[in-house]
């Protein structure tokens, strides 16, 4: 068993291993959180875990598979385990499937609407008696749940997703009326297209260097922690130049 390490502050980023969730873990890192981050590749999540502790950042690597209830839980009790409190979840494991509603495959679908949205659901559930307890402390705990510009506009060939992004801004509107009274925020991110592997097929649409970049979303993370109690983001949109 690892020993339970005393954190003054301490942060659970889903997704982690790349992209936006490494580079918010990253920021999070440096700025004295210590870190729980998950994804669904052991070897990948590992070796970016690693990365951040040669920084300096003090993480651990959970690997779990986000549509499965029984790892949400694992990762959330080996976080509570090492660290025994949770200021910040980063709510940001997520997959896309493109394709025609008439020739989507169930499967994906299901894939999509477990990983997307319930799990987004049950972490963030899993996770609410230590936010509460960090809201007690210092009336600032965060929630970030990603969802996407897809959930602000539904996109043609990526319904799925972009009807599970538009569940994810609803949950966190709800989610936001509940906790707000016991000091946690919860904020809704809807970037358009971001500078990660996940991107890759818009390549020919969409030069990298005109995509949003990463570490733009880790600074609204940033934001969000320095701005006071009484200042509240229920959503924030990310867009490129041109976009509506």
């Amino acid at each position: 068993m690892v020993p339970r390490m005393t954190a003054g502050r301490a942060a659970l980023v889903t997704g982690g291993s790349s992209g936006i969730g490494l580079a918010i873990a990253r920021a999070l890192g440096s700025d004295g959180y210590s870190l729980t981050v998950s994804a669904r590749r052991p070897e990948k999540l590992e070796a970016a875990v690693s990365t951040l502790r040669e920084e300096g950042i003090d993480a651990q690597a959970v690997p779990a598979n986000m549509a499965n209830e029984e790892d949400i839980k694992r990762v959330v009790d080996a976080h509570r385990e090492r660290y025994g409190r949770l200021d910040v979840l980063i709510n940001n494991a997520g997959v896309g499937i493109g394709s025609p509603i008439a020739d989507a495959e169930t499967k994906k679908l299901d894939m999509q609407l477990d990983v997307n949205l319930r799990g987004v659901y049950l972490t963030l559930r899993e996770c609410i008696p230590m936010l509460k307890e960090a809201g007690a402390e210092h009336r600032k705990a965060l929630v970030v749940n990603t969802a996407s510009i897809a959930g602000v506009r539904g996109q043609g060939w990526l319904a799925a997703y972009s009807a599970t992004k538009a569940g994810v801004i609803g949950l966190t509107e709800a989610a936001h009326m509940e906790l707000s009274g016991d000091g946690i925020q919860v904020t809704a991110f809807a970037p358009g297209f971001v500078d990660t592997a996940m991107t890759d097929w818009a390549e020919d649409q969409v030069s990298r260097d005109q995509m949003i970049r990463p570490e733009d979303i880790a600074e609204a993370v940033r934001f969000l922690l320095r701005t006071s109690p009484a200042c509240i983001v229920p959503e924030m949109r990310f867009i490129r130049p041109g976009d509506g």
